[in-house]
């Protein structure tokens, strides 16, 4: 049994990670650090977990006895909190931010997509935990890129849920702006095009940064619905047989021949993935939560690896029927 440590334990992440780790068989939740509700019970802030936990926040640093830490921070601030702690040479990390998903000098940090990155992830001690939207993304691509079959520009449109803004209400999250409403934002300059484009790289050398993404915030609370296409001269039984030997050895995606719909993959960390052929143009729909696969589900599963648990231990989860 590992011991877990949640750090920045208040937002949807770690509200996240606890419904998990709670009923994972493998591992104990001992610390949760929050330094805004220091003192107050998890459940004040993680309502529906009452009867379940009965610890407090800690406003204070306390990494011993621990195995692993998730960092649930803000992004900006895990670079902070690991400048400013010392940590065990033991303690393995898997940061939920931005701040270490892309290679730069000093990065220890292994990027957390298991179905490119299985085997590193198996032996890393900093784990960087993929964006929401480039989780979904990538896993509509990387078979193609794999293949060395990137050659024209892709185009994604994906929407995202509410909860992908965070916990704390803005003038674009709060309920009665998002409901009912679907805007673009970011367009063509979203922070996550940078982990996409390192990843299409770093399967296929010859790929140059062509993808046109245009995120929409949409009307729901959580999933990421996910259309991309680009040319692909083979047929679509050539496509779907590509992308069931790249994810043969991959538990949670799943490629589907019927069009899915978010429901199906909502409170799981399931990715589906449904292909269509049209012309001369290969479209790929990918669906997929958010706040699990997209977030902390894919986080456990990291740590599933890094400790050489089963991938799903913990994972077991059924989508809602309604």
């Amino acid at each position: 049994m590992i011991k877990v440590g949640i750090i920045g334990g208040a937002g949807y992440t770690a509200g996240e990670l606890l419904r998990i780790l709670l009923n994972h068989p493998e591992a104990e939740v001992k610390y949760i650090h929050s330094t805004s509700n220091s003192g107050n019970k998890v459940t004040d802030v993680h309502k529906d977990l009452l009867g379940d936990i009965d610890l407090v926040f800690s406003g204070e640093m306390n990494f011993s006895g621990l195995d692993v830490i998730f960092l649930c921070m803000r992004h900006g601030k895990s670079i902070e909190f690991l400048e400013q702690n010392k940590l065990p040479s033991t303690l393995k990390v898997i940061d939920l931010s931005h701040d270490y998903r892309l290679k730069r000098d000093g990065n220890t940090f292994v990027y957390g997509l298991p179905e490119m990155n299985l085997n590193a992830i198996k032996k890393a001690q900093h784990v960087a935990n993929p964006g929401c939207f480039a989780t979904g993304i990538q896993l509509a691509l990387l078979p193609l890129a794999a293949n060395n079959l990137i050659h024209d520009e892709i185009h994604v449109n994906a929407i995202t849920g509410s909860t992908g803004a965070g916990q704390n209400p803005t003038r674009t999250s709060h309920f009665s702006w998002r409901n009912n409403n679907l805007s673009a934002y970011k367009i063509f300059e979203h922070q996550h095009l940078g982990e996409i484009n390192q990843s299409l790289n770093q399967l296929q050398n010859s790929y140059k940064p062509t993808l046109n993404f245009i995120p929409l915030r949409g009307n729901h609370t959580r999933g990421i619905y996910v259309t991309a296409y680009t040319n692909y001269d083979g047929s679509i039984d050539d496509a779907k047989k590509m992308y069931n030997e790249y994810y043969n050895n991959s538990p949670f995606v799943h490629i589907v021949d019927e069009n899915p719909d978010l429901k199906q993959v909502v409170n799981t960390n399931k990715c589906l993935l449904h292909l269509i052929k049209h012309d001369n143009k290969l479209l790929i729909i990918s669906v997929s939560d958010n706040l699990i696969k997209g977030a902390s589900g894919q986080a456990v599963q990291n740590m599933n690896i890094m400790f050489g648990f089963n991938q799903k231990a913990g994972l077991y989860m059924k989508p809602s029927a309604f």
